[in-house]
């Protein structure tokens, strides 16, 4: 990690820098302190001014707040041999008690002083917030594509592509399974009924706020056409995706992702990657011989029966005689809370939640 530029934790509206140590370069990510130093582009300028509506409650012997959080990230707050806890306690003047591990249960901070409290529990924040980063996704917001002409046409290109292929690292089992044709929105990890409930109400409230005045109650028709790779080198691609066609449609429809990781970003519930969602469907992915559930052929295996290894695939090809391809149009119908890993009964993955756009 360059020290003079360490990545920033940005929760709510507050924006932290990640500080190591000089002798944690090769330090073990779940065992990472974090070192809490307020940004000067944040907007609050102290825990207390910030976190005035916070429900702490007064004892006799000073102050006491809980915190609800999934037992997962336990660990990351205790730290190795609870060295992480013992040097929260210490530094902020409470006293903080975990459910043991395996166990459910309000995190409890108590201490004399209410300022100490609010110390502890913002920097509680930011070690959830920074292991929630590292952690594998749960759920994702995606727009299914499930409009008879992009299946088809999808379908279409993957003869062709297969027809007419020179590699022999292109194969069936690196296509998008057609019934889960989607653009993702964004990603997230939803530990526990509480956190998936959490994001149930925003996906709500976000198509009655700011969805519909975007729709204005007109249908959203968009037209995809063309090829991209995520990569610099199309001889060495590990993604391949079919993209946005440009237009008054594509643009309601980059607002309306947009407003969406916005909101679910100042939530806590999502991490923003850029600064604006970068839509695309993919139609190709090597992790797809991993997971025969995104894809749509069997899972290959080598000799010893364990899965193949990753391997990228030479796009120059497809993309010389393939890349204006158009895979038609699809009415954006709905805005759906997807479990990664997992396949409905029609096909798509399971929902969580979903909201209907017409």
């Amino acid at each position: 990690m360059d020290i003079l530029r360490p990545p920033l934790i940005r929760i709510g509206k507050r924006c932290y820098r990640k500080v190591l140590g000089p002798d944690k370069e090769d330090h073990n990510p779940e065992d990472e302190e974090i070192d809490l130093e307020l940004n000067s582009i944040a907007s609050c300028y102290g825990d207390e001014a910030c976190d005035a509506n916070v429900n702490i409650e007064e004892t006799s012997n000073g102050f006491s707040l809980r915190l609800q959080y999934h037992s997962t990230y336990f660990k990351f707050i205790i730290g190795k041999k609870g060295e992480t806890k013992k040097r929260l306690e210490t530094e902020t003047k409470t006293r903080i008690t975990i459910p043991k591990m395996g166990q459910e249960g309000d995190i409890v901070i108590q201490g004399h002083e209410k300022k100490g409290v609010l110390s502890a529990k913002t920097r509680i924040e930011v070690l959830v917030d920074s292991a929630r980063q590292r952690l594998p996704f749960t759920h994702f917001l995606s727009i299914p594509v499930q409009g008879e002409d992009v299946v088809e046409k999808f379908e279409d290109f993957k003869f062709q592509v297969i027809e007419d292929k020179r590699d022999s690292r292109i194969d069936a089992t690196i296509f998008q399974n057609p019934q889960k044709l989607h653009l993702t929105i964004g990603t997230m990890v939803l530990l526990g009924e509480s956190e998936i409930q959490q994001a149930r109400n925003l996906l709500h409230d976000c198509y009655i706020h700011y969805i519909s005045p975007i729709l204005n109650q007109e249908p959203l028709m968009v037209d995809v056409q063309g090829l991209e790779y995520m990569n610099d080198d199309p001889g060495a691609v590990d993604v391949l995706y079919a993209k946005i066609k440009p237009g008054p449609a594509a643009a309601k429809l980059q607002a309306l992702a947009d407003v969406l990781v916005d909101k679910f970003s100042e939530a806590k519930l999502m991490q923003r990657q850029r600064e604006q969602v970068k839509l695309h469907l993919t139609v190709m992915n090597t992790l797809f011989r991993k997971d025969p559930g995104e894809g749509s052929a069997p899972l290959p295996q080598n000799t010893r029966g364990s899965v193949r290894d990753r391997e990228s695939f030479n796009a120059s090809l497809i993309l010389r005689t393939l890349g204006g391809f158009d895979f038609g149009s699809f009415q954006v119908d709905r805005i759906e809370l997807s479990q990664r890993y997992s396949t409905g009964p029609n096909g798509y993955y399971i929902s969580s939640a979903c909201v209907h756009l017409s």
